[in-house]
């Protein structure tokens, strides 16, 4: 295949997914809102996130050898597939009274299981559709012009249909978008590589090749228990941003959508500044010293009580995103083999997000038992953060934002992860 081709097919298959996104970001925000009506807890909507994050990494166990394995177009036809039926539910019990909260962790669970075939079949194919020079610019407009579009038009559709029409418009839009999703992946022809799972060789073996590929390139384990850290961290605090928000904005959905809607422009325009400039040719300086920034930015929005202060630190927050997950990404597709990507992006997922679902766990729980409670005992941080509803949460906001910072400081101070790009040589 040519280049010129090779980049049609990602730009044919990123649009679809792009319409998709912002159909799920919508569903997730209109969700959101009526989870938030029903409860006003912020454990609910952390738990939300909590069961659709972790069937992904009891998938990643074994995802890999299936990707490896199996066509990858097929698995991202089946992605979305699952998804357009989970919605399909979801309006059904909407439509007859019957939707609970409960509902939505189980269509949660099963979206978050089949998203991670889908999203590591596209991102292992990657390799074989782009050309190596537009690794960081694809894996931009895949992880952030895709997701930061869609939090620039979702919430506020998403907030205007909501009021208008209830949830029930939100999710037939939804629908509208997994189709033309799936559509997309029919039309193109995505290259499979060369097969190189043994199916001959025990399950265990299969299972484990991952894993132990990784842990022999301790530079690749530092990278990952680098993630691991910051993102439990993250997790703690971002399981709260929306109930946050809305607990300080007297429960305002419109302002909820104008901060998300920054945050989106700010990963936009973060994301199309490194498309055109490419990034730290030391990808490892790029992405911790994006993990400072936007922590900080992260630790910012915690901090102020004013909603256009929470919205300019929030597209700052989003602007410098894109550098920690297009050098993370470039790192991996340029020393992993396309043949064995599936196996290992896998493990790399598991890794890097196994804490991921305590940490959502444990932020619902602090918000509501601990700091919302227990304000008052933080009384001398009342210039910062008050003492009204939601205040509690922004410390806790605050709080875990600038541990991300420490952990990423102390990382940077290991020789085999500062020193990853000249250790290990690109392979393709």
């Amino acid at each position: 295949m040519n280049k010129a081709k090779n980049l049609n097919t990602f730009l044919i298959l990123w649009v679809g997914i792009t319409l998709s996104t912002i159909g799920s970001q919508m569903t997730n925000f209109a969700v959101t809102l009526w989870a938030w009506e029903a409860t006003e807890k912020a454990t609910p909507l952390a738990l939300i996130l909590f069961f659709t994050q972790t069937p992904r990494i009891i998938a990643s166990l074994f995802a890999g050898v299936i990707v490896d394995s199996w066509n990858r177009k097929y698995l991202m036809m089946l992605g979305d597939s699952v998804s357009a039926i989970s919605t399909v539910i979801i309006l059904g019990l909407f439509l007859t009274n019957n939707l609970q909260i409960w509902h939505l962790y189980l269509t949660g669970a099963i979206n978050g299981l089949f998203s991670y075939f889908q999203d590591l079949a596209f991102s292992t194919s990657m390799t074989m559709i782009v050309p190596k020079e537009h690794y960081t610019r694809a894996t931009v407009m895949e992880d952030y012009l895709t997701y930061s579009g869609g939090e620039i038009l979702a919430p506020f559709l998403a907030t205007f249909i909501y009021y208008q029409f209830n949830l029930k418009g939100v999710l037939i839009i939804d629908l509208l978008t997994f189709l033309c999703a799936i559509f997309t992946v029919i039309i193109v022809k995505v290259p499979q590589p060369q097969a190189t799972v043994n199916h001959r060789e025990s399950i265990y073996n299969k299972l484990t090749f991952g894993f132990r590929y990784i842990f022999s390139h301790p530079s690749l384990l530092s990278l990952l228990l680098f993630l691991l850290s910051a993102n439990f961290v993250s997790n703690i605090a971002w399981g709260i941003f929306p109930a946050m928000i809305l607990a300080r904005s007297n429960n305002s959905g419109e302002i909820l959508a104008y901060v998300q809607g920054a945050m989106g422009l700010g990963g936009v325009i973060g994301g199309i500044a490194f498309t055109f400039w490419g990034g730290f040719k030391n990808r490892v300086n790029g992405l911790l010293l994006g993990n400072i920034l936007t922590e900080f930015s992260s630790c910012l929005i915690g901090s102020f009580k004013i909603p256009y202060l929470w919205m300019l630190s929030g597209f700052f927050m989003s602007f410098f995103a894109p550098l920690i997950g297009s050098s993370n990404q470039s790192i991996w597709l340029s020393k992993i083999d396309p043949s064995i990507q599936g196996r290992v992006f896998a493990s790399r997922y598991f890794i890097a997000q196994v804490m991921s679902p305590l940490g959502l766990l444990i932020s619902g729980f602090l918000a509501d038992n601990f700091f919302e409670k227990n304000i008052s005992y933080f009384s001398f941080l009342n210039p910062i953060f008050g003492n009204e509803e939601g205040a509690g949460m922004a410390l806790q906001y605050a709080l875990f934002s600038a541990c991300g910072i420490i952990i990423t400081l102390f990382f940077y101070r290991l020789s085999r992860l500062r020193n990853l790009e000249k250790i290990l040589p690109d392979r393709y």
